[in-house]
């Protein structure tokens, strides 16, 4: 059963309905009771890097999440601040961050824009892949998906880095490291590509 976690931040509802329009079975998951049966999971994220840290460590789900995903391998992926948190800290603030993939979290470089305001990265935006994922199958990459943020995941291995943006300069804008995926932008607010990215993750063996 794929889990959305529910501990305060991020667009749930929007993903579930997502679920629910192609009738795969999703549930919100509030506690740790109800990520029992989890067989995927996930983490949506909205906000400030500290905040949302801050928020998981109270939600008294971080440590079942972590041995679900650590521990048991199962899929996860983490949007926007969702991703954001997997890494081991942030520019935005002093908290450390999950660090379950190698790196750190950025403010994105603007000094190639020649337009104001400069952030946030906003609007629609195409991506780069860096190798192929079944996590992005049918995914128009010329189209791209839509970006809300100021901060970037900068990972210490290459490998690490599913896809590039460009904004100003070249950034992040998905992650994978074995059975953790995360993806800079919103798949739930991309229309058809971002339906095609949950689908794709549903369908992960």
């Amino acid at each position: 059963m794929i889990k959305v976690v529910s501990y305060g931040s991020g667009n749930v509802n929007a993903i579930t309905n997502i679920y629910k329009r192609l009738n795969i079975p999703c549930e919100v998951a509030s506690n740790h009771h109800q990520l029992t049966s989890a067989t995927k999971l996930v983490l949506p994220g909205v906000g400030a890097f500290d905040q949302t840290m801050r928020l998981i460590n109270n939600s008294g789900m971080r440590e079942h999440i972590e041995i679900l995903v650590l521990q048991e391998k199962v899929p996860i992926l983490g949007v926007c601040v969702g991703m954001q948190i997997m890494a081991r800290r942030s520019d935005e603030g002093t908290s450390a961050g999950l660090g379950w993939v190698d790196g750190a979290v950025e403010r994105l470089d603007t000094s190639e824009l020649r337009h104001r305001p400069h952030l946030p990265h906003m609007g629609w935006n195409r991506i780069h892949r860096t190798h192929n994922a079944p996590i992005l199958n049918n995914v128009d990459d010329s189209r791209g998906f839509y970006f809300l943020h100021s901060y970037c995941f900068k990972c210490d291995n290459s490998s690490n880095i599913l896809a590039t943006s460009s904004y100003g300069r070249e950034f992040t804008a998905a992650i994978v490291s074995g059975n953790i995926f995360g993806f800079q932008f919103h798949p739930e607010k991309s229309h058809q590509n971002g339906i095609h990215v949950f689908k794709n993750f549903a369908e992960l063996s």
